[in-house]
């Protein structure tokens, strides 16, 4: 998943959505719709659109049902004091870094719409300015969610949280049911509100505000169905949802045509947000499916991927884009800037990662 964030972002400089790059001013560039990527390029591709297009149908809302997978096992075994001061330090600690880092991130935004004077003159234009701060609103909406779990667990909603799911061993369809109905309820009233463009920027947190509820249903969903352990429930390599995998995968296909195709026909809110999230919760389900049916063996290579996707989570965004701002007069078609984009900065943030873990004490942030 943390992957295909990198390649996510590696691809929005050659998204279709962004309009035609005229430099004028970092403030307005702010302003526009072209702050969804740090850089644009002129050069632009449909099947990098589309790409991007697919993952943003579902695949945050998957990184919030995984978060949420392990959390309440692990909140009854510490208590809930130890638990937060854990999270306070797994999270806070990585968006202090991310926070410092942001003017480095967007330095390349300031030198493509003309900015001179170099970082100092850039630094003052940055002051007056507010800033939607990129993957940095992940690990503030998941400390959010964190901190309102703790906060239910200490009340009555304790004995809910404990009962989990109970008949979620082996009845993917069924969990599936109710994750679709429960993320439908969040998501489709209030995306008829406010538009997918619309941030909520309180100092350095942002949150895209007609998500919120409907990634806390998944973050929710994660938690419930984590309480009595991953094995007791359907997300094992011999479950019900392994075995059809292929069942998952064509529907994800079906549901991704739908809800891509009402988006570029220009189908009513009402219908985009549901074909929206029938999206996400079927695509969501085949990718488990997926992994749990053809990943099985552990490697070397694989063990050290995982050890530092964090790290590669809080870096990727900076590195990638100084490369794509590298790459802006370089002639090269749109996928093969992304391919430099995307495989430079995945391998840069991983070793740096890697590197970084072995300082003593750096393993228990990143």
């Amino acid at each position: 998943m943390i992957v295909l964030v990198v390649a996510h972002h590696a691809a929005m400089p050659y998204h279709l959505i962004l309009p035609p790059f005229e430099p004028s001013s970092l403030s307005a560039y702010v302003a526009s719709i072209q702050i969804v990527s740090p850089v644009n390029d002129e050069t632009r591709s449909g099947l990098l659109t589309l790409f991007t297009s697919i993952n943003d149908a579902f695949f945050m809302a998957l990184l919030f049902f995984l978060s949420g997978l392990f959390v309440w096992r692990s909140l009854e075994r510490k208590g809930s004091a130890r638990y937060l001061r854990d999270r306070l330090l797994r999270l806070g600690v990585p968006l202090l870094l991310m926070i410092a880092l942001r003017p480095l991130t967007y330095y390349p935004t300031y030198l493509q719409n003309g900015g001179t004077g170099g970082f100092a003159a850039f630094l003052q234009e940055w002051s007056t300015i507010g800033w939607r701060g990129g993957p940095i609103w992940f690990l503030e909406v998941l400390l959010a969610f964190d901190l309102v779990l703790v906060g239910l667990a200490a009340t009555g909603a304790r004995t809910i949280f404990a009962r989990g799911i109970p008949d979620a061993a082996d009845r993917p369809v069924a969990f599936y049911g109710r994750l679709l109905v429960a993320s439908a309820i969040a998501y489709v009233p209030v995306s008829a509100a406010f538009t997918s463009f619309f941030w909520l920027q309180l100092g350095p947190a942002q949150v895209q505000v007609n998500r919120v509820l409907f990634y806390g249903a998944y973050f929710l969903a994660g938690v419930l169905l984590g309480v009595q352990g991953a094995s007791h429930t359907f997300l094992t390599r011999d479950s019900t949802l392994a075995r059809r995998w292929l069942r998952w995968s064509a529907a994800a296909l079906a549901s991704l045509a739908l809800s891509i195709g009402a988006a570029l026909g220009g189908a009513g809110e009402l219908v985009a947000g549901v074909l929206y999230v029938l999206a996400a919760a079927t695509t969501s389900f085949a990718f488990l499916a997926l992994f749990l049916r053809f990943v099985h063996r552990r490697r070397p290579v694989w063990d050290s991927l995982f050890e530092s996707s964090y790290g590669i989570y809080v870096f990727h965004y900076g590195v990638a884009a100084w490369l794509s701002w590298a790459l802006l007069d370089v002639a090269l078609p749109a996928v093969a800037k992304f391919a430099i984009v995307f495989l430079a900065c995945l391998a840069t943030c991983w070793a740096t990662t890697a590197l970084l873990r072995k300082i003593p004490g750096v393993a228990r942030v990143l």
